[in-house]
């Protein structure tokens, strides 16, 4: 484990992370401290009540995601195939006019 300093809104944390998860971690701090500006804003919280809004919020959204059955991976592999034969096509081509 190795100490990651974050910043959310404007305040400092040292937090825990693997060195593997660190990327992730200031991805999730990035869309969290985005989520408390939003609902800062919105609601003109602050402290204890804006992390809790903020974390009831970003759970409703999660579950809602998980209910409706997450990412259809077999359509995205079939959109993904579709588009790399595209790809494909467009390259062929562009190796005839060469």
């Amino acid at each position: 484990m190795e100490a990651l300093d974050i910043k959310l809104l404007g305040r400092e944390y040292r937090v825990a992370c693997k060195p593997e998860e660190r990327e992730g971690l200031l991805a999730a701090v990035t869309y969290l401290d985005e989520k408390m500006r939003d609902l800062a804003v919105k609601t003109n919280s602050a402290g204890e009540r804006l992390a809790v809004m903020t974390a009831l919020n970003i759970t409703h959204e999660f579950l809602q995601f998980q209910r409706s059955g997450g990412f259809d991976i077999p359509t995205l592999k079939r959109r993904i195939e579709h588009i790399k034969s595209r790809l494909d096509g467009a390259l062929a081509e562009q190796e005839t006019l060469s």
